[in-house]
């Protein structure tokens, strides 16, 4: 029998509650959708937005890319959560960003790039943790797209996206989730004895030859002025 999924409380986040932005800034989040009629420009737009919202922008190399999906979704073969998931589950985010990191992590990446949000709390981050080590990764995705909270947000036309990231007092350093950079973290290398990988020495500092001090620098004398004891009187 399988774990039932552990309760977590609803904490309040930007997402869930309405906006008081008169002017919306350049902020705002662009909706890339296909409840209109694209023309092939705009789809190449939406495509990519995919991409950079599953893998972000400094992941989308050659091999990420999969032609064949991009071509159904093109001749509405299937939808864009179809297109989302594929991706999700392809060879290329799991090499990238299942094998780099624990299921903590993982569920964190994961819940902010297909729901938009940030993870509620610890129970939140746990309960779904123990959903992928119980049922595995894929119906973790399935769990996250066919719940209430992405349907009503994105439904199965609309490219997710980081919802009302405008905060009332602004954090410093605060960016995008689909930019945060996956990390190797040490218990992930422990577990993997794979510990070799993170360098505990200490960084070793170049000085230029020109700013090495010169024969008869008084810099030159000054470790030995400790040595010298004073005369007694």
């Amino acid at each position: 029998m399988s774990i039932p999924i552990l309760k977590y409380s609803l904490t309040t986040q930007n997402q869930r509650v309405n906006g008081l932005e008169v002017n919306p800034g350049e902020e705002q989040p662009k909706v890339y959708t296909t409840e209109n009629l694209l023309t092939a420009l705009e789809m190449d737009e939406l495509i990519w937005a995919g991409y950079r919202q599953v893998f972000s922008e400094h992941q989308i190399l050659n091999y990420t890319r999969d032609r064949f999906l991009e071509s159904q979704l093109r001749f509405n073969q299937i939808t864009v959560k179809d297109f989302i998931v594929a991706l999700i589950l392809s060879d290329s985010f799991r090499r990238l960003n299942r094998e780099t990191n624990n299921n903590y992590r993982l569920v964190e990446m994961c819940v902010q790039r297909i729901l938009g949000r940030d993870v509620y709390n610890q129970r939140e981050r746990l309960a779904f943790a123990i959903v992928i080590a119980d049922k595995g990764f894929e119906i973790f995705i399935r769990l996250l797209v066919n719940s209430a909270e992405y349907i009503e947000s994105f439904g199965d036309t609309t490219v997710p996206y980081q919802r009302r990231r405008i905060l009332a007092q602004r954090v410093k350093g605060e960016i995008p989730f689909n930019l945060k950079t996956p990390r190797l973290t040490k218990g992930f290398a422990t577990k993997q004895n794979t510990l070799q990988l993170l360098s505990s020495t200490s960084i070793r500092r170049f000085r230029p030859q020109e700013q090495l001090p010169r024969a008869g620098d008084p810099a030159l004398f000054l470790t030995m002025v400790p040595s010298v004891s004073p005369l007694s009187s």
